[in-house]
């Protein structure tokens, strides 16, 4: 005792007097005024941690060591979100179809060929130790709760109940071997490949033009004729949802690629010269697909040398983005063409054999067993080339495809890369951390000494002159992988002249970049949300918290402007509505009748002009929709495409998809233009990933429904996208096409050095847990835009306390 009462009385002193009140004292007396409390004993801590939570359930850690502060973060996540946690652990380690069937054999296969075959261990030893020790302690805090659930059936989160299993015992090492962070990018290549072979490469381009402008070439050596979608096998697999058809969870067919080509982020600083309170704003807000539980859990974590918080990502140690003592930090989307497809030729007797710079070698195996509930275990071999994992082989061809991808490199320990950056002091040790980190990214930053800056970071590969990443390439070694470039290879920004930086996930290399030579990537998002964050910068001399908070939520759309100027005169049974849309300001407002009217029409728009640019022989290749940015310039410049007079045409197919989006919504909406409003059909609403089950979907009742109404679409600040392209199938099970499927779910606005000005949101809420109150608490106020305060200071965590408790090392008595 006489050791563990020193432990506390350094403690003491670390944490301001706080723990005090620890010794001799009763658990009922360890709460303040309105607190409830409890104390809990844990194997892997070694010392008291105490947590203050507050109204919307954030965990305020407070531990004596770094360590014992990542223990609290892994035991708390598990805890709040214990069957999202286990799901995707399962699904990266390949073993979901010993619990769901096996309809998961494929996805357990892809997961397992992708894992790190390189040595774990010697990965985790090259890693700082603080690293090492402090990811140590998230996977034991994880196991640590996983030991008192399993002690008690009735603490299981219900789907374990439901489908009668355990989750899984982590190994600190399994945050090394999972690498899989599939961007898409192969199956444009394989698209190319076939356009190529029908000589129709310049289509490409409807779905997905160039940025900077280049001219695609087929790779020399390369049979274009003989690639097809079955080329890309596992990782086709790796990278489609999952197969929950057979659970009788409906999915659009598309989701896959709906969801990647809209998943981003807005984030922008600003420098202390442009601000009213003359401190940097940092502001971010993560676009990805909606769900409950949601992507993010937001903590806050403290100990001598670490003080972060803001959100992170289940299953992945630390904070992604948010702010320490020092500094605040972002992230969005950045775009490395990170991954590329060879195709070997095999040898005719010997198909496990491929012809590698003039020599016959011979692919590795792998021979694993993957376990299946209600059937015999299957033995499946895992091939690799010296590229990379083998994902298909075509015997009778003589051929097989293989992946090279930068986060299977050694050293590409991206799982791990939080802990540095949470820990990081200053810019230089910021940059130092972002090295670990694989994943492509736009790293921004604003510092208490009123520095702001961006770095793009991520795995960013070394090709072989002549190779461009845009389509497969011959696997005979002329166009090998040399290694990785490095973080320095990538472009960054410190203390930019004009005062601030944003980026929404728009070309954003620097003019004078050697992109040719460093081979990025020609592939990113249109730019219509970054010209609008860049339009009220500029214009925001003295800038404020509130006007950051604004821009999150901004809804105005130059697009829908520029698409209304182009309604050409329409017929007199559709004026009304059309006299709607040129008076509109562009605001996409859930309450807006002239939003709503645009969306359905443009919608239309996009379907028609498809069909008229996109010959029927190739609509299976070229995926709608069509690029915004494309079909919006051919709108303004129509050519010969459409025919002899391609703007009369235009203008017939305008009128045309405006009558019919007028009808659309009157049968939607009623006869009265006035009484609509986009949000109507905008709704969001989250269902459970296995809501179809019936006991699921008892447990976990869906979030929103049709009075959680939304304004936005994909191209302005307030990114909301919806998926208008539902199979039939889907419309006729009463799929709405303009319900939400995704947006910025956490949101943070951080006032640099005064933190506790700084604010955010998390919806749907902190916990996966119905009963936790925590489930769904944030949807009023994300449906609202009212940011909430992301308190930081000692005396704000203590005075906002809602639930004060002490987590201690089992065996020892406080």
């Amino acid at each position: 005792m006489r050791h563990f009462s020193s432990v506390l009385t350094r403690r003491r002193v670390l944490l301001g007097g706080v723990a005090a009140s620890f010794a001799g004292r009763g658990t009922r007396a360890l709460a303040g005024k309105g607190e409830t409390s409890s104390m809990t004993a844990l194997d892997g801590l070694d010392a008291p941690v105490e947590v203050f939570e507050d109204h919307w359930g954030v965990p305020h850690v407070r531990a004596a060591s770094v360590p014992d502060a990542f223990f609290a973060n892994g035991y708390l996540i598990a805890r709040d979100r214990l069957w999202q946690l286990d799901f995707e652990h399962r699904r990266a380690l390949g073993r979901l179809a010993e619990v769901f069937g096996p309809d998961f054999v494929p996805s357990d296969t892809a997961n397992r060929l992708f894992l790190f075959r390189g040595d774990a261990q010697a990965e985790f030893a090259a890693l700082p130790p603080t690293v090492q020790a402090s990811a140590r302690a998230y996977v034991a805090g994880i196991n640590a709760y996983l030991e008192q659930v399993r002690s008690s059936a009735d603490k299981l989160p219900a789907e374990f109940g439901i489908f009668s299993y355990q989750p899984l015992q982590w190994d600190v090492l399994d945050l090394v071997r999972i690498r899989a962070e599939a961007t898409g990018n192969t199956k444009a290549e394989i698209r190319r490949a076939r356009l190529a072979a029908q000589d129709a490469l310049a289509y490409d381009a409807l779905i997905m033009p160039l940025r900077p402008a280049h001219t695609l070439k087929v790779p020399d050596g390369l049979d274009v004729h003989a690639v097809t979608e079955q080329d890309l096998g596992l990782f086709g697999v790796l990278q489609d949802d999952l197969p929950l058809s057979c659970l009788h969870v409906p999915l659009p067919s598309n989701e896959g690629d709906h969801r990647r080509a809209n998943e981003g982020s807005n984030a922008w600083v600003i420098a202390p010269a442009r601000t009213a309170t003359g401190r940097p704003i940092l502001a971010n807000d993560p676009h990805l697909s909606f769900g409950s539980p949601g992507p993010r859990h937001v903590i806050h974590l403290t100990a001598p040398g670490l003080d972060v918080i803001g959100g992170g990502s289940v299953g992945m140690p630390g904070v992604m983005q948010g702010h320490n003592a020092h500094f605040a930090f972002g992230r969005t989307n950045f775009h490395i063409d990170q991954e590329d497809l060879f195709i070997l030729r095999t040898h005719p007797a010997h198909p496990d054999r491929y012809f590698h710079k003039g020599h016959w070698v011979e692919m590795e195996r792998d021979e694993i067993t993957i376990v299946v509930r209600g059937e015999p275990a299957r033995k499946v071999t895992l091939r690799y080339a010296v590229q990379g994992p083998v994902v298909s082989e075509d015997v009778a061809g003589n051929r097989a495809v293989a992946v090279s991808a930068t986060w299977l490199y050694p050293g590409a320990n991206g799982m791990l890369a939080n802990i540095g950056i949470n820990l990081a002091t200053d810019w230089t040790s910021f940059r130092a951390a972002l090295k670990l980190h694989t994943s492509p990214t736009n790293f921004t930053y604003a510092d208490t000494a009123g520095n702001i800056g961006w770095q793009a970071a991520g795995g960013l590969p070394d090709r072989t002159e002549g190779h461009d990443g845009l389509m497969p390439a011959p696997g005979d070694g002329r166009y090998d992988w040399k290694g990785l470039q490095s973080l320095d290879a990538l472009p960054s920004s410190f203390n930019p002249a004009c005062g601030w930086f944003g980026t929404s996930n728009e070309f954003n290399l620097p003019v004078d970049y050697p992109y040719e030579q460093r081979c990025v990537s020609y592939e990113w998002k249109d730019p219509y949300r970054y010209q609008r964050v860049a339009e009220v910068l500029r214009a925001s001399p003295h800038a404020t918290l509130a006007g950051s908070v604004a821009l999150q939520h901004d809804t105005l759309s130059h697009l829908a402007l520029s698409v209304v100027q182009l309604l050409p005169e329409v017929p007199a049974q559709v004026q009304a509505e059309a006299a709607l849309l040129r008076q509109w300001s562009g605001h996409v407002e859930a309450t807006s009748a002239a939003a709503a009217l645009y969306e359905v029409w443009w919608t239309r728009l996009n379907t028609l002009f498809y069909q008229a640019l996109v010959p029927e022989t190739l609509r299976a290749l070229l995926p709608q929709p069509l690029n915004a940015s494309v079909l919006l310039a051919f709108l303004q410049k129509p050519d010969g495409r459409l025919g002899k007079t391609p703007e009369a045409q235009r203008d017939a197919v305008l009128v045309q998809a405006f009558q019919h989006a007028v009808e659309e919504m009157r049968d939607r909406m009623g006869p009265v233009a006035a009484a609509w409003q986009w949000g109507v059909l905008h709704t969001v609403q989250l269902r459970h990933p296995l809501h179809a089950v019936q006991a699921v979907a008892e447990a976990f009742l869906s979030i929103g429904g049709e009075t959680a109404r939304s304004g936005g679409d994909p191209y302005t600040v307030m990114a909301r996208w919806y998926n208008p392209d539902l199979s039939e199938k889907a419309l006729a099970l009463g799929c709405n096409p303009y319900a939400v499927t995704g947006g910025a779910s956490y949101l943070m606005v951080c006032d640099v050095g005064a933190w506790d000005h700084s604010v955010f949101l998390n919806f749907p809420g902190q916990s996966a847990l119905p009963g936790s109150g925590h489930y769904e608490d944030f949807l009023q106020p994300w449906l609202k835009g009212s940011m909430q305060p992301l308190l930081f200071s000692t005396k704000a965590v203590r005075a906002a306390a809602r639930h004060h408790a002490v987590l201690y090392p089992k065996g020892k008595t406080l």
